[in-house]
């Protein structure tokens, strides 16, 4: 009999969620009646989008996020759809576009002003036409720019290059056409090369992305799946749905066999369909049910058993479906590593509602905030098309900091380890004085640039103090991901030894 630890010890284990108050939440919104299982929100640092109920057309309402309290009854909206909206998705890489997707066949890019929409807009920026049925899920590319994807009720998955700047696109660059049945959602691995999708035919499939060829297809027939995502970090695929019994059921998956999952989860008997969500940065899964105001969190490891429930929120106010805030727009400060916003119909309410981790200080805490994906593309589209794969871009989320170019002041700069601060002080020589470069000093110094076996001068040196504190904060993430893997080692080293034990007494015993 194998031993396993009674309780999960996890730095996560008392993240408790914090509602807002009520002039902090957006008030007399009247949110889409649409039956369609979509978040119907979506939301970034500058504004949130919500699509709403509207007669002779599509809709929806795009807020400045400062705009709390209630909202004017008569608040421009962005209406230019025939049929009712689906999905909307601001762009990663742009705060001020937004795609929408509609009952009426086409997908719309919008362009919203930087002040805010003081009056209704009407007129797309570009229009994508293509599809025959309607569209109901829309997916911008985690790391190339002005590539998204569109999945119809016509089973075809299409392609959209929006860098031409063209205002109707009626050709995408590649059409995915391997599903037999309507797809149900969608997601990207990390660096976008991979897609996984679950279909009304109850299959899972993993997908090339550019190509549209089939990797795997999963074959289990008791298991229901509407929801996936993918765990790139973990090597893992969550699917959330239905088990054979009807209970909705949360199941993880080796993404390099999903012929057999890792581990199903049952949750209860209820009817709402479960909206999963998943945090890379702590490993952290939120999981909320349609039509009912509780969320439940969980911390995934690569280890048996996987899953480990953590705590759950519990609200009065059922949730239609919800939006989540980037983490570069979260407040560190406060120790908040997720925020939801929860659309609340019965009462037009949207409700923020924080994810805080309790800790005594107040300074930044490093080891909740690793180095995270930013604003910035890793590529171009026409990169990714001719076969390029990167990963995206990560920044600091620590305050004051500028990831566009750094500061570094004298009190930071002491701080710095000595290999980069000799490597400033070279640079800034350089800089300076670029023509008493001394070749054979620099060639000296580049023998002591050496940190856990890494030789920096195999590759270029940096030249601008930004790319001198990423080297610093890479090789940061890189010592708390050895320590937690020397944590776990610890950990199964104790296990075996306790199992060792029961195996010795049990066979004195007899």
């Amino acid at each position: 009999m194998s031993w396993r630890p009674p309780y999960y010890s996890s730095k996560f284990r008392h993240v408790f969620g914090k509602p807002a108050s009520k002039e902090n939440c957006y008030d007399g919104i009247p949110i889409t009646r649409s039956v369609q299982d979509n978040y119907f929100c979506s939301v970034n640092p500058k504004f949130i989008a919500v699509v709403t109920e509207c007669a002779g057309g599509g809709a929806f309402y795009v807020i400045p996020i400062s705009q709390t309290g209630k909202i004017d009854p008569h608040q421009p909206k962005v209406c230019g759809h025939r049929g009712n909206v689906l999905d909307i998705k601001w762009n990663p890489f742009d705060d001020y576009v937004i795609a929408s997707s509609s009952e009426d066949s086409t997908v719309k890019i919008w362009e919203i002003p930087k002040h805010g929409i003081t009056k209704s807009i009407t007129t797309s920026k570009q229009d994508l036409l293509s599809h025959s049925r309607r569209v109901g899920i829309i997916e911008w590319h985690p790391t190339a720019r002005d590539i998204l994807f569109s999945a119809g009720y016509d089973y075809r998955i299409m392609i959209w290059n929006l860098s031409s700047g063209e205002p109707l696109i009626k050709n995408p660059v590649r059409i995915l056409d391997c599903h037999k049945d309507a797809i149900l959602s969608m997601s990207f691995n990390t660096n976008g090369s991979h897609l996984v999708t679950s279909c009304r035919d109850k299959k899972i499939r993993v997908i090339d992305s550019r190509t549209g060829k089939i990797l795997q297809e999963s074959s289990c027939i008791s298991h229901r799946a509407i929801k996936v995502l993918y765990l790139s970090n973990l090597k893992m695929i969550l699917s959330a749905g239905y088990s054979k019994w009807n209970n909705r059921q949360i199941v993880l998956w080796d993404q390099d066999d999903i012929s057999v999952p890792l581990r199903e989860e049952d949750m209860d008997g209820s009817l709402g369909v479960l909206f999963p969500f998943y945090d890379p940065d702590t490993h952290m899964l939120y999981v909320a049910g349609k039509g009912e105001g509780n969320i439940r969190y969980y911390e995934i490891s690569s280890e048996k058993p996987y899953l480990h429930f953590l705590m759950d929120f519990r609200s009065m106010l059922p949730q239609k479906g919800m939006g989540i805030m980037p983490k570069r727009g979260l407040d560190v400060t406060a120790c908040e590593v997720f925020r939801f916003y929860k659309l609340v119909t019965i009462k037009s309410l949207i409700e923020p509602v924080s994810m805080i981790v309790p800790r005594r200080s107040d300074s930044y805490q490093d080891d909740i905030y690793p180095l995270t994906a930013g604003a910035q593309p890793a590529m171009t589209a026409q990169e990714w098309l001719n076969g390029f794969d990167k990963d995206p871009i990560l920044i600091s989320l620590k305050p004051g900091s500028n990831n566009q170019q750094y500061l570094i002041k004298d009190s930071e700069f002491c701080k710095l380890p000595d290999f980069i601060r000799k490597e400033q002080v070279r640079v800034n020589a350089i800089q300076q004085k670029p023509e008493q470069r001394n070749i054979e000093k620099v060639q000296d110094q580049k023998k002591n640039f050496i940190s856990n076996g890494y030789d920096l001068s195999e590759c270029p040196p940096p030249k601008t103090e930004n790319e001198l504190l990423q080297m610093f904060y890479r090789q940061q993430e890189e010592i708390r991901k050895l320590r937690e893997l020397l944590a776990q080692k610890e950990v199964r080293v104790k296990q075996l030894e306790l199992e060792i034990k029961n195996v010795r007494f049990s066979s004195i015993g007899y």
